[in-house]
């Protein structure tokens, strides 16, 4: 009796124990206009960093980086589309998807985690991180009070929920504080034709969403400060993106948050954004140091956006638009001038924060972590090259008396091939004002044109003889992810096809190209026809791991693959003329690239990796 009821009081005493153990080590709180971080007030010297973005390998050594310029917490963006890969399929584990670990690694290396999920992002990710199936929900209009998208947004949440609810402050974990919404502020002001009152209460339930999902740790909204009026919701705290004036930002956050604070920034650029086609934006190193200090020395909390940008693999950067631009299509390489680079280097600007941080901040700042290695990777010959006509002989066709949008060809991302028969023959102007995005036009497998949306050219002179082929290899380069437009983002061919003012109807074949994996040429006979779409396939050899940089300067414009993963776009307009190949892709031993080469304008016998990036030479005449 007496064992049993010793093994009953250490059963007891473990369970009691498990229990403590799973209360919050620490505490999280807005309190008299402070943040307060066990009780303390503490200013948050936070960088934002995507875990979809880097290498789940890298993550803590990017992290480390992070701590070693003086900061204590990391912000990132949580990406619906890029969990829910396809309708009602969820993933949370695979590569680059594993939330739960990347904020538990963070906890480890002593970092706060913002996290920001919400539901919309920006972020110069594709479709804003919405699943480009919304799209198809009939009377489904995002981003606003209707009941079918906040159905969708709600499991979202709940799913999300499920992976990061036990990751809280107040379940001892290292999230300190969720964003509700992100930006809504510059949405309302780009909406006025949606009533303010119908803007706040979908944005009030957004934040009712989080919370019946269990966040009970502090929220915040973010915005332009200008843009509180429309983006600032009850019960979180408003935080001002962009703003350099301190007097300001105390100002308009008193106006929203009760006459105190605390007071952050919760998007400081120590770079900006870069679109294909267009100059690499900098911004200097000194007056990015000099504002920190001032945000430093006046209490003010911040977030470096970006601290560390990484890279848009496969198909997911999005897309921007001005008034001189229906599309600005963003860089594979995400690399934002930021202070860790691309490939997680310090920079000159790293440095000289990190100098300013260690005689500001009152805990110990680590040494830098030492460089992943770079390799060079000479000469990789091509063994195979495959006509993509070859591939789509062997597939079978969608067939419509229009063009089909991707949407309606229930696919996503990459390429659509529009083929049409002609008995009789037609010429004139070939226009299709809806090119969604990039297109190379072909008559009986002769390349004869390009359509492009980036620089406007939706129309060309086209000859089509008699008994012949039209073929329109079409390319989604990205859904737009911010302003008004983000509800105008069909891709593929989406209006009429005009020849001579005439409408092109009947017997349209659609072969879907989705690149969603590597293609396979096993069954396929090396083939090449100057001018067609080609895959370029190679076997290469790897000494020593280490992370190198495709030079792609003298291709056209396509996607690589490298051991079966799409490491992103290329284009021959610059400025970006490297494709970033992690080392963690490569094996020591036998490796293989793939190559799908759009314009094919030249024959290529080798690529190689290089050890220094091109990001910023724009060559738009070449």
């Amino acid at each position: 009796m007496k064992k049993q009821l010793y093994t009953l009081l250490v059963a007891l005493m473990l369970t009691s124990g498990l229990a403590f153990a799973q209360k919050a080590k620490h505490t999280f709180a807005i309190q008299d206009g402070n943040f307060l971080y066990d009780g303390k007030a503490t200013q948050i010297h936070s960088g934002e960093m995507h875990f979809a973005r880097i290498p789940a390998p890298y993550w803590r050594h990017r992290l480390q980086m992070m701590k070693a310029m003086g900061l204590n917490a990391v912000a990132t963006y949580v990406f619906w589309n890029y969990h829910e890969t396809a309708p009602g399929v969820w993933d949370w584990k695979t590569g680059n998807r594993n939330l739960h670990e990347f904020i538990k690694i963070a906890g480890e290396e002593g970092m706060m985690v913002i996290l920001r999920p919400g539901p919309y992002c920006c972020a110069e990710w594709e479709f804003g991180g919405y699943p480009w199936w919304l799209q198809k929900t009939k009377d489904l209009v995002i981003r606003t009070d209707n009941k079918q998208f906040l159905d969708s947004c709600k499991v979202y949440v709940n799913q999300l929920a499920d992976q990061v609810r036990d990751l809280q402050i107040t379940n001892g974990g290292p999230i300190i504080m969720v964003q509700a919404e992100n930006e809504f502020g510059s949405y309302v002001a780009q909406r006025p034709d949606i009533p303010l009152e119908t803007h706040k209460k979908y944005s009030a339930a957004i934040r009712q969403q989080l919370i019946d999902a269990g966040f009970n740790i502090p929220m915040f909204t973010s915005d332009g400060s200008w843009l509180f009026k429309g983006g600032a919701i009850e019960g979180a705290l408003p935080t001002a993106n962009g703003e350099d004036n301190v007097e300001n930002l105390k100002k308009v956050v008193n106006e929203y948050h009760g006459g105190k604070g605390p007071y952050m920034v919760a998007e400081f650029y120590p770079g900006w954004l870069d679109h294909w086609a267009e100059p690499f934006q900098k911004v200097s190193t000194s007056s990015v140091v000099k504002q920190t200090e001032k945000y430093l020395k006046n209490g003010v909390s911040f977030n470096y956006y970006m601290v560390h940008g990484g890279t848009n693999f496969g198909f997911t950067s999005g897309a921007n638009y001005n008034t001189e631009k229906n599309i600005q299509p963003d860089l594979t390489s995400y690399d934002y001038d930021a202070p860790i680079s691309e490939a997680g280097w310090a920079t000159t600007k790293y440095n000289a924060i990190r100098e300013l941080m260690m005689k500001h901040v009152d805990y110990q700042v680590p040494a830098v972590p030492q460089q992943i290695p770079v390799i060079e990777i000479p000469n990789i010959k091509f063994g195979k090259t495959v006509n993509l006509f070859d591939l789509t002989s062997k597939m079978e066709p969608v067939e419509n008396d229009t063009p089909m949008t991707f949407e309606d060809l229930n696919q996503g991302h990459g390429y659509v091939l529009y083929r049409r028969h002609f008995n009789q023959p037609i010429k004139g102007e070939l226009k299709i004002k809806g090119i969604r995005d990039y297109a190379i036009v072909y008559v009986n497998g002769k390349k004869v044109g390009e359509l492009n949306r980036v620089f406007e050219k939706d129309s060309m002179n086209i000859d089509v003889p008699f008994n012949s082929t039209l073929d329109i290899l079409v390319e989604n380069l990205g859904r737009i992810n911010y302003g008004s437009k983000i509800t105008e983002n069909l891709k593929g061919i989406t209006t009429p096809v005009m020849i001579n003012g005439i409408e092109i109807t009947g017997n349209w074949e659609m072969f879907k190209l989705p690149m969603s994996e590597v293609p396979n040429l096993e069954q396929y006979a090396s083939s090449y026809t100057a001018g067609q779409p080609v895959i370029y396939e190679a076997e290469f050899k790897v000494k020593n791991i280490g992370d190198t940089f495709l030079d792609m300067e003298q291709w056209g414009k396509g996607i690589v693959f490298v051991n079966g993963f799409n490491i992103g776009r290329y284009w021959k307009v610059g400025p970006q003329h490297t494709l970033y190949v992690p080392g963690c892709l490569l094996k020591k031993g036998k490796n293989k690239i793939v190559i799908f080469e759009q314009q094919n304008d030249k024959n290529q016998s080798t690529v190689s990796g290089v050890k220094v990036p091109v990001l910023d030479k724009l060559t738009l005449n070449k």
